[in-house]
């Protein structure tokens, strides 16, 4: 009698493989697409409606209260 736990065979091993890649490639299938040309229209419309603080050559200087990058105005001193 032989001892040693039950070997998988190399057909077996290159089946479960083949199985795995395969369940792999089913749920790349079923993950949801967009077009290219959807996606850089909604880009593009993203860019253009979305004010960036950060670039004011484009949006032109902001108001301090508007402005969430400025540093806090209120009280007499900073702790760090």
């Amino acid at each position: 009698m032989n001892s040693r736990p039950h070997k998988q065979s190399m057909s077996e091993l290159k089946l479960r493989r083949l199985v795995e890649h395969n369940q792999r490639l089913r749920e790349d299938m079923a993950r949801p697409r967009a077009r290219v040309s959807e996606a850089s229209a909604n880009l593009i419309r993203y860019c253009k409606t979305t004010k960036d603080h950060l670039v004011p050559s484009v949006w032109g200087p902001l108001a301090k209260g508007e402005d969430p990058y400025a540093p806090p105005t209120s009280g007499c001193c900073v702790v760090m």
